[in-house]
């Protein structure tokens, strides 16, 4: 444990537990990881905060699961914005960082002045937690309702894991003296701590049957809860974001009298996986008719990265699952094939 007022909070998790509610939590600010993120594409405003709220879900939940690899986050919907993803990596070692990117697909001529979340129309929130090689990937899917993804986040857990949790999330453009402007991001989660399982034999209490915590809750523990996110709701946005308040502070000013206890926190920064193998390995699904439409005027055919924007590019002939490899896994030009 650490001292309550000791911990920096530009681009850090920090973890910590109401010891009188038996219900753990966690505090998320996003600084130089949001704006990298954003300032990467040219988004509009709706979408800019579309994204940051599906990284900042990423910053929260990611560290719950005991992870060797990495948490996506993937929402696709028939509305303007097509598709929102947000990877967590977790630390490759202790004392390491944790990674967090992001992006959105969009139609821009299709964007109004309805609410970010209305602007994705009908679809579905998933979480896919991948282990890493040797591990099958696990998907859980839950229905965009609820006006916001971070209720859908939260349906997420009712559901699927039965544990009724919380989210409290914030963004924006921040100008400070002699800086240019840029985004930052902040928001909290509650969640009860795991207890023995929980049978629910009929539909759920929220939207179209879903499970909410009034349905899973009881007694002190039900009073517990209903009292925490009672003390959430008076948060303002200027605490969520920062920079002036920091989450210790926060914990304290919100939940002083359920003894609150903080945990070492975690970095984060922005971070990519794609690599010139991964992207040739991405491209093994196509024939060598297919690469041939991939092909450009130049002979070449490239690859930009969705996340970070790194540009690919490759022989065609090294490409697709009709390409030949030597022993070591490297492509064979055309003249070897022929010498062979």
């Amino acid at each position: 444990m650490n001292d309550i007022n000791q911990i920096a909070w530009d681009d850090s998790i920090l973890p910590f537990q109401l010891d009188r509610s038996d219900i753990r939590g966690r505090v998320v600010r996003l600084d130089g990881v949001l704006d990298h993120i954003l300032t990467r594409h040219d988004y509009p405003p709706v979408v800019s905060a579309l994204v940051a709220e599906v990284a900042l879900l990423a910053a929260l939940i990611g560290p719950t699961v005991k992870l060797r690899w990495k948490l996506s986050l993937q929402i696709r919907g028939n509305g303007a914005v097509r598709t929102i993803a947000a990877d967590y990596f977790a630390p490759e070692a202790e004392g390491q960082p944790a990674k967090i990117r992001g992006w959105a697909s969009f139609d821009a001529d299709r964007l109004d002045n309805r609410p970010p979340f209305e602007q994705i129309g009908e679809g579905y929130f998933a979480i896919l937690i991948d282990q890493g090689a040797g591990s099958t990937p696990y998907q859980g899917i839950t229905p965009l309702s609820g006006g916001s993804l971070s209720s859908c986040a939260q349906t997420y857990f009712a559901q699927s894991e039965q544990l009724p949790t919380r989210f409290q999330l914030a963004s924006g453009l921040s100008q400070s003296t002699g800086k240019m402007a840029g985004w930052r991001a902040g928001g909290v989660m509650l969640q009860t701590l795991p207890a023995q399982e929980v049978n629910i034999s009929e539909g759920g209490s929220g939207e179209n049957g879903l499970i909410e915590a009034a349905d899973i809750l009881q007694g002190a523990e039900s009073e517990n809860w209903n009292r925490a996110n009672i003390l959430l709701d008076t948060v303002e946005t200027l605490e969520l974001i920062g920079p002036t308040v920091s989450p210790t502070d926060l914990l304290l000013r919100l939940f002083h009298e359920e003894t609150p206890r903080v945990h070492d926190s975690q970095p984060v920064k922005f971070g990519c996986s794609c690599t010139s193998d991964r992207v040739r390995d991405t491209l093994a699904i196509y024939s060598a008719k297919d690469i041939t439409h991939m092909t450009t005027l130049e002979g070449i055919v490239t690859a930009d990265c969705q996340f970070c924007g790194a540009h690919y590019e490759f022989d065609p002939n090294s490409l697709g699952f009709e390409a030949t490899v030597d022993p070591e896994g490297n492509p064979v030009p055309p003249e070897d094939k022929a010498a062979e």
